[in-house]
């Protein structure tokens, strides 16, 4: 069976090597990874099987994890990851969605098997994908284990991406700026909301000539008119009056790593109240982006974004920017640095963030955004369209 891996063998070997170091200071013996990203991270796995339980066993004393999934999906497990056929796992088909047996008993008899019965366990216990019932039946299959909240552990390992990493961040940047195009161009008045995001959809999965893309890890935002004054709103089959107010936000997905970006188009000449919000936001962005530099703390980049919007009696609460890296749903935030007033970690070249500046006002909204990468001067546009208000 041929093996599709998209980073050389030795950089998983470093990302598990990581892992194992903070396990090590943490005084972990085994970490049980649940979420799909860090899943990723570690072996390479990629499908969408994350409907039910699925577990990687990193241990202190093992060469390689143990992946645990459906048995049907130990097929996928085989063609995207590095690990020997030794080291997947299947468990029968009975444990899905059974109110009698439980997935995380099999995880539990694999623990014991390789000498956890007495283990210092870490798990993920803020993730999106470890229930509480995945706790409490492996608590209760595991009585004699230490289980310890890990949550995150590998997020920030993930924080600095690697140069391979980084060309696919590129690659989801080229695909986000022709899903970008693709919407300006059709959003037309008359055209229903739908079918502009559709054709949005089609450029996204289509990708660029060179490369596809994916599916992402979040619906499209594309909000309308009074919606557009909500951040994350879904389209209607409603046509696009002759004059209106669109926020949109774009995922370029390449083989899983995904920038997020977001533009306003105004069909119609805007206010020159509106105009003048648009001239606040846009300064706002790209005085936040010329601060970011190595060495800086996050929370320096909130404060030169704020002190224009301040100086125009502006108040923006919400964070500006995360960290983006592997996007799996619901969610491509890493859920480890935002860019804000109290944020105090310190950009370090490779990081990626979404510099997501979107003013919403009450009765005014505009969403003008921008993925980076932090370089060792100062940072990196993952998009190329031009950061500008779209008026037709």
């Amino acid at each position: 069976m041929e093996r599709t891996l998209h980073f050389e063998l030795t950089e998983f070997n470093i990302r598990l090597g990581a892992v194992k170091a903070e396990m090590a200071k943490r005084g972990l013996d085994i970490l049980l990874v649940s979420e799909p990203p860090n899943l990723n991270y570690l072996t390479g796995y990629d499908a969408y099987s994350f409907y039910t339980p699925q577990m990687a066993i990193v241990a202190l004393d093992s060469e390689e994890p143990i992946f645990i999934t459906r048995g049907m999906d130990t097929t996928s497990a085989k063609m995207t990851t590095y690990l020997s056929d030794d080291s997947i796992r299947g468990f029968p088909d009975n444990y899905v969605n059974s109110s009698e047996q439980s997935a995380y008993e099999y995880v539990a008899r694999v623990v014991k098997e390789i000498g956890g019965e007495k283990a210092t366990v870490g798990v993920e216990m803020g993730g999106y994908y470890y229930s509480a019932r995945a706790h409490a039946d492996l608590v209760k299959a595991l009585p004699q284990a230490t289980f310890v909240d890990a949550d995150l552990l590998i997020n920030w390992i993930r924080l600095v991406k690697s140069p391979a990493e980084l060309a696919l961040m590129r690659q989801a940047g080229q695909i986000g700026d022709l899903m970008l195009k693709r919407g300006i161009e059709t959003a037309q008045p008359g055209v229903r909301e739908c079918d502009v995001v559709a054709a949005i959809y089609h450029q996204q999965l289509s990708g660029t000539p060179d490369f596809g893309g994916s599916y992402d890890s979040s619906a499209l935002h594309f909000c309308v008119g009074e919606r557009a004054l909500a951040p994350h709103s879904a389209w209607t089959d409603k046509p696009l009056p002759e004059k209106t107010i669109i926020n949109f936000e774009v995922h370029g997905n390449r083989l899983r790593y995904q920038i997020n970006v977001s533009r306003t188009i105004c069909i119609g000449k805007p206010s020159a109240a509106y105009e003048k919000l648009a001239g606040i936001a846009l300064e706002a962005l790209e005085v936040g982006l010329e601060s970011v530099r190595p060495g800086r703390a996050c929370s320096e980049v909130f404060g030169a974004f704020h002190k224009i919007l301040a100086r125009h009696g502006i108040e923006k609460d919400q964070r500006i920017g995360y960290s983006i890296g592997i996007g799996y749903p619901p969610s491509v935030a890493e859920r480890t640095v935002s860019i804000r007033k109290e944020e105090k970690t310190v950009l370090l070249p490779g990081m990626c963030f979404h510099l997501m500046t979107g003013l919403w006002l009450g009765d005014q909204a505009i969403t003008v955004t921008q993925p980076f990468a932090v370089t060792e001067r100062g940072y990196e546009p993952l998009t190329l369209t031009p950061r500008t208000l779209v008026v037709k």
